[in-house]
């Protein structure tokens, strides 16, 4: 792991450095991508099984193999144990309630030239949500996709998930009937997203594709806006944590790791005051590591990404948040409401001690859909306006075209677009 101290010399450029590390897909994996789009869009249903069979160790053949019905999932929740069952409905109506409050309000009303003038909100006919298989298989992530999109009002709710060498997640599988999924279409990596983007035989397309995937899925996303709507292109997990030294050095430590047994790749960021401290959590986290069912996958991020940053004083740490633009901040300090005020690029803010990353993942309700790659300076969470979209309207009466039409007049002449000023001439009888 890396170690650095903003007092010693140097420290600007190596700090970045490590911002302007990018840990996301390369050109070979964009050209495979684009390889596999063309391929799933020419041959559609075929293409579809022969990657499956070759990526997932899966031949899809009757009806059962390409897609899971209703009645599979309610099996799935049914036969959940009474306190998971319980997790998993808590997490949904918390996660629901939240993004109830999303929603948008619609507008009409007229001004004082008297134009009636508004927008009203819709959802999305369909979205697509990708469910990660194999490693990364969370019931937590549908339940942060399809949700919202619910909430929003989409009429068709269709998952593409990957079930290597045949398995299925009985979890997914309940939360997906929690959520009110339509469809579950046995399909991943980036010709699932090929697949849901222009359609094939057996499926039909959607208007919007969101959810979490290996680096084929987030190119393949990336590659296909426009087709379609995404909601964002997301690189590994990571986490930084703002802390002084009254915290526990084992929470800490255990936060840090939260992140990096997602994924190799996933970066632990630790900025503190106290050097002592930052020996301190160093040390927890190799004792803590070796506790991990995932020990290899978070020990390769650690190795390859870990970071504690040592600062003379706490107040210097927004400003390295801001450059950083983390997916997850925690500030675990006293009074963490000082520093928070200061952090504007961050895809989520956990505030004070008692507020680890990971609750976020589950059962708080913000979307845990977030930001990756120093895209928190420009973008944000999931949120039900990824599912919907906003339609202005206008009215003008008689009055109100002749107080504002000679001014639309002038402007269209300005710019050479006679027809233009000719379909408002014409009504004022100019």
């Amino acid at each position: 792991m890396l170690r650095l101290n903003a007092s010693d010399t140097g420290f600007s450029e190596a700090f970045s450095k490590l911002v302007d590390d990018r840990r996301e897909s390369d050109a070979d994996i964009a050209r495979d991508v684009a390889t596999i789009i063309a391929d799933v869009r020419a041959r559609g249903d075929a293409a579809l099984a022969e990657y499956t069979a070759r990526f997932d160790r899966f031949e899809p053949q009757t009806e059962a193999d390409w897609c899971i019905g209703a009645d599979v999932c309610r099996q799935a929740y049914d036969a959940l144990t009474p306190d998971l069952r319980a997790a998993l409905e808590l997490a949904a109506q918390r996660i629901r309630a939240y993004h109830a409050a999303q929603l948008p309000e619609n507008r009409d009303y007229t001004d004082e030239a008297g134009v009636r003038l508004g927008a009203v909100w819709r959802g999305v006919d369909c979205a697509g949500l990708y469910v990660p298989g194999g490693r990364a298989a969370y019931p937590s992530s549908l339940l942060m996709n399809a949700i919202p999109a619910k909430v929003a009002g989409v009429e068709r709710l269709v998952i593409a998930t990957p079930t290597p060498d045949g398995a299925i997640n009985p979890l997914v599988l309940a939360a997906a009937h929690l959520a009110g999924v339509d469809e579950i279409w046995r399909i991943g990596g980036a010709q699932a997203i090929a697949a849901l983007a222009y359609g094939t035989d057996r499926i039909r397309p959607v208007d919007v594709i969101t959810g979490p995937g290996n680096a084929w899925v987030a190119e393949a996303k990336r590659q296909l806006y426009g087709v379609v709507g995404i909601d964002m292109v997301a690189g590994p997990s990571e986490i930084l944590v703002i802390a002084d030294a009254r915290n526990d050095p084992v929470w800490i430590a255990a936060d840090l790791l939260s992140q990096a047994e997602h994924d190799p790749a996933a970066q632990s960021i630790l900025i503190t005051d106290d050097a002592a401290f930052a020996d301190a959590v160093i040390a927890a986290v190799e004792a803590e590591l070796v506790l991990l069912p995932k020990v290899q996958i978070a020990r390769e991020s650690w190795d390859k990404y870990g970071t504690v940053i040592v600062v003379d004083t706490l107040a210097d740490a927004p400003a390295l948040a801001n450059r950083i633009a983390a997916e997850h901040v925690e500030i675990a300090t006293d009074d963490p409401e000082v520093l928070f005020a200061q952090i504007r690029h961050a895809g989520s803010i956990f505030l004070g001690r008692m507020t680890p990353e990971a609750v976020g993942d589950y059962v708080a309700g913000p979307n845990h859909v977030l930001p990756t790659g120093r895209r928190a300076r420009f973008s944000s969470g999931l949120s039900v306006l990824d599912f919907m979209k906003r339609t202005s309207f206008i009215a003008v009466g008689d009055a109100a075209l002749g107080a504002i039409g000679p001014a639309a007049i002038e402007l269209a002449n300005a710019e050479g677009l006679t027809a233009h000023a000719r379909s408002i001439e014409v009504r004022l009888g100019i």
